[in-house]
């Protein structure tokens, strides 16, 4: 099992930035590609980034690239998601998720679709205003 606790959400006028970071416990989590989704209300919830279990492949939805930086530090089992310059269409409760797959002939494997992670957090809450 893997538990994943989110924080850092908050409120934020555009053009502001905010660090979300997912501390993970449980399983390996060294061996785990993460992501980041989010969900607006009334709307599906999207992609917004993942990274390898190895850190060194990141992948980002087109919304976001050049805005939002995902990062992973396993020596405290977590995930960060920095976002530069938030707009109100960023507003949503933003989920971490873990893949628990590990392929270790691939290290650069970026999962991108919701039914490759197996582990997700409660959410946190950034709002963006106008």
């Amino acid at each position: 099992q893997v538990q994943l606790v989110e924080s850092g959400g908050g409120l934020v006028q555009a053009g502001g930035s905010l660090r979300l970071s997912c501390a993970a416990s449980g399983r390996s989590f060294s061996s785990q590609a993460m992501g980041w989704f989010r969900q607006a209300p009334g709307k599906e919830r999207e992609f917004v980034t993942s990274i390898s279990w190895s850190g060194g492949s990141t992948y980002y939805a087109d919304s976001v690239k050049g805005r939002f930086a995902i990062s992973r530090d396993n020596a405290k089992n977590t995930v960060y998601l920095k976002m530069n310059s938030l707009q109100p269409e960023d507003t949503a409760v933003y989920y971490c998720a873990a893949d628990s797959r590990y392929d270790s002939s691939w290290p650069g494997r970026t999962p991108r679709r919701s039914g490759e992670f197996d582990y997700w957090g409660q959410g946190t809450q950034v709002t963006v205003s106008s």
